[in-house]
C-alpha cells in the first residue's frame, strides 16, 4: 500500500472547539439559549434587589451589608450546579427512579412536624437545619409532583397502548398529588401544588370530567375549611386584608398598603437603585422575599417592574415551547407542570404585591431570596433543558 492510498476519510483532523460548538448536534446548538439567559438575568436583578431591600436591615445581616447578596448569589450558583447536574441525569433517566425522589420528598415534608420542623411567619413548613439554615420541603414537592404524575399517566400512552390516560390512571395520579398536598400545611405552596395538578391534567390529555371534577372539588374544599374554621387566625386576616386593604391599615392591612405606596411612588423609571425611601425607611416587611416586587417598583418603576414581567414570560414561553415540541407525553406533562407552576407563583407574587391577590407567602421565581425556592425553580429548568436536547435533531 502506497503513501498515496492513505485514507484520510479515516483520519480527519480534529475539529476546532469553534467547529464543534456549532455543530447541529453540539450541546451548545441543542440547549434553549432564550430560556436560560432569562433565567440568569432575573437571578441577576434579583441579586441587586435583594441588596437593596437588605443592606440596611442590621437586624438580618449582623452588621454585613453584603450578607443577603451573597447568599443570595451562592443560592443561584448552587441551583444552576443542580439544572446541570439535572441535565446530565436527564429527565428521562428520573423516570425509572421516580419513586424515590416522591418518597424522599415526602418524608422531608413530613419532618416539618417533628422537632426539627419550624414555624416561620406563621408557617410550618421549614426544617431547621442549624447555624442558621433553614430548608422548605414544599418546594422539592413542586417537582416531583409533577414527575411522579407524568410517570403514571404517560406509561400506557408513550407504550402505544392507549391514546389517552383511562380513568384508573388518572385516579393513581391523583392519589399521588393528593398525599403531599393533604400533609403541607403552607396555604400558598397548596395553591400552587393545585395549579399544578391542574396544568398536568389538562396536558395529560385526560377526560374533561376530571378537569371540572377537579375545580369543582378545589372549590367545594375551599367553601368547607371557610365555613368549619380550619383556618388559621394569620390565614383568616390575609383574606381579610386583601377583601378591604382599608379594614385595618396599622394591622392586617398593613402588608399590602405599604407594598402598593412602595410600587406607586416609583413611575415610569423608579427612584434608583438603593434610593427608594420605602425600603430604605424598611417600610414594607418581608421586603426581600414575598414583596421582592415592591424593590423593583419603587427603585426601577414601571419599566423595571416591565422588564422583569418579560423575562418571565421569555421564561414560560420557552417552557410552553418545549412542552409543544416534545415527542413523548411524559416530557409534555413534566413541562406543562413547569409552565403552571412559574405562572401562578409569578402571578400571584407580584398580584399580592399590587393588592390584586391575597398575601400567600410565595417567592418570585428566580427573583427573591430563599435558598430552597432557588434550587427547586432551577431544577426545573434543567428538566426543561433536557426534555429539549433530548428530543431528535429532526424535531
Amino acid at each position: 500500500m502506497s503513501i498515496h492510498s492513505f485514507d484520510t476519510a479515516r483520519y480527519e483532523r480534529p475539529k476546532s472547539l469553534w467547529a464543534r460548538l456549532r455543530a447541529r448536534d453540539s450541546l451548545a446548538r441543542r440547549l434553549d439559549w432564550p430560556l436560560l439567559l432569562s433565567a440568569l438575568a432575573l437571578c441577576v436583578i434579583g441579586s441587586l434587589l435583594v441588596w437593596s431591600a437588605t443592606r440596611n436591615r442590621t437586624e438580618l445581616t449582623g452588621g454585613d451589608p453584603n450578607l443577603f447578596l451573597v447568599k443570595h448569589v451562592m443560592n443561584a450558583v448552587i441551583g444552576i450546579a443542580l439544572a446541570a447536574a439535572v441535565l446530565w441525569i436527564g429527565h428521562r433517566r428520573l423516570r425509572s427512579a421516580w419513586w424515590l425522589l416522591y418518597v424522599l420528598a415526602l418524608i422531608l415534608v413530613a419532618l416539618v412536624y417533628t422537632p426539627v420542623g419550624a414555624t416561620i411567619n406563621g408557617e410550618r413548613a421549614w426544617l431547621n437545619l442549624g447555624g442558621g439554615f433553614f430548608l422548605q420541603p414544599s418546594e422539592f414537592a413542586k417537582v416531583t409532583v409533577p414527575l411522579a404524575m407524568a410517570v403514571v399517566l404517560a406509561a400506557k400512552v408513550d407504550a402505544g397502548d392507549r391514546e389517552h390516560p383511562d380513568h384508573r390512571t388518572v385516579l393513581l395520579a391523583l392519589v399521588l398529588a393528593a398525599i403531599p398536598i393533604a400533609v403541607i400545611a403552607d396555604l400558598g405552596q397548596v395553591m400552587v401544588l393545585a395549579v399544578i395538578v391542574l396544568g398536568v391534567l389538562l396536558a395529560s390529555g385526560a377526560s374533561n370530567r376530571w378537569v371540572f371534577g377537579l375545580i369543582t372539588a378545589a372549590v367545594a374544599g375551599g367553601v368547607a375549611v371557610w365555613m368549619l374554621d380550619l383556618l388559621d387566625e394569620y390565614q383568616i386576616n390575609r383574606f381579610a386584608a386583601f377583601a378591604n386593604p382599608a379594614l385595618d391599615p396599622s394591622g392586617v392591612g398593613y402588608n399590602t398598603n405599604q407594598a402598593r405606596i412602595a410600587i406607586g411612588s416609583g413611575g415610569l423609571t423608579g427612584k434608583g437603585l438603593f434610593q427608594g425611601t420605602q425600603t430604605t425607611g424598611q417600610f414594607v416587611p418581608e421586603q426581600q422575599t414575598d414583596f421582592i416586587f415592591t424593590v423593583a417598583g419603587e427603585e426601577l418603576g414601571f419599566l423595571g417592574g416591565a422588564l422583569i414581567l418579560l423575562l418571565l414570560g421569555v421564561v414560560m414561553w420557552r417552557a410552553c415551547r418545549i412542552a409543544m415540541e416534545a415527542t413523548d407525553l411524559y416530557s409534555t406533562i413534566i413541562a406543562a407542570g413547569v409552565v403552571a407552576w412559574f405562572a401562578f407563583q409569578s402571578f400571584e407574587n407580584i398580584g399580592m404585591a399590587l393588592g390584586i391577590m391575597p398575601v400567600a407567602g410565595l417567592p418570585l421565581p428566580f427573583v427573591s431570596y430563599g435558598g430552597t425556592s432557588m434550587f427547586a425553580a432551577w431544577i426545573a429548568v434543567g428538566l426543561l433543558q433536557s426534555i429539549r436536547i433530548q428530543r431528535p435533531l429532526s424535531a
